[in-house]
């Protein structure tokens, strides 16, 4: 029996970029949690994710996925948890970017390890919201695409992708959002929205293996939750 599901990512997709939720759109999703099968999957940590999105619709969803998938709760309780760590001379190459991007301002802790994955930021992880906005500004060209390509060709056993306005997620290959299938099945009608679906973006690993394994999904890359948000008024 077929059973839809559906798949959000959060930064960018339920919530403006590393804030919380709107009032108007909480009170909406909590109770499209209450009828749906929700599963919530971030490169963040699971603290991040319940202080956007608030303790009910945590507890609701079925699964979140934080880290990538790479540590995993269920109404709170820790099912999977990955440890790794970034290697030297990976940490060199992103140092090294650090010291010749241009733009100017550092506000600390470039670097955050989280279960399976390190992020890491030009601007720093530190930076407060108008901060983060001077980079989003600046940052037109998106460094953050090029630091991923070069990376990528520098580094075949690891995975680097551009996740929300200010960072690229590392991992080792395959340690991606791609994970999550296995525990979904091809029975499964899947919905899966989030902002990062191109080639370069975090949410493309994990759009791609739906795709490439054929599973019964279909996709919506929002540029926004207001876009998420007008589109679930129909679901």
């Amino acid at each position: 029996m077929s059973v839809k599901k559906f798949i959000f990512d959060v930064d960018g997709t339920l919530t403006p970029s590393r804030q919380q939720i709107t009032k108007e759109f909480n009170t909406f999703f909590i109770t499209f949690c209450f009828d749906k099968n929700v599963y919530l999957v971030s490169g963040s940590d699971y603290n991040k994710t319940y202080e956007q999105l608030g303790e009910t619709i945590c507890y609701l969803a079925k699964r979140i996925y934080n880290c990538s998938g790479s540590y995993v709760t269920e109404k709170g309780k820790v099912i999977h948890q990955s440890e790794w760590s970034l290697p030297q001379d990976a940490k060199n190459f992103l140092t090294e970017k650090l010291n010749q991007s241009k733009f100017e301002l550092r506000t600390g802790l470039h670097f955050e390890n989280r279960p399976g994955m390190c992020n890491f930021s030009i601007v720093g992880r530190n930076a407060n919201l108008e901060e983060r906005k001077k980079y989003v500004d600046w940052n037109k060209d998106d460094e953050r695409v090029y630091i991923a390509k070069e990376f990528n060709y520098l580094f075949p056993k690891l995975e680097c992708v551009v996740g929300g306005d200010i960072s690229v997620d590392i991992f080792p290959r395959g340690m991606n959002k791609s994970q999550i299938v296995r525990d979904f099945t091809k029975d499964d009608i899947i919905y899966f929205f989030g902002d990062r679906m191109n080639v370069n973006g975090n949410d493309w690993p994990l759009k791609q293996r739906l795709m490439n394994d054929q599973y019964n999904a279909y996709f919506h890359n929002v540029t926004g939750w207001q876009e998420t948000y007008e589109l679930l008024k129909n679901v």
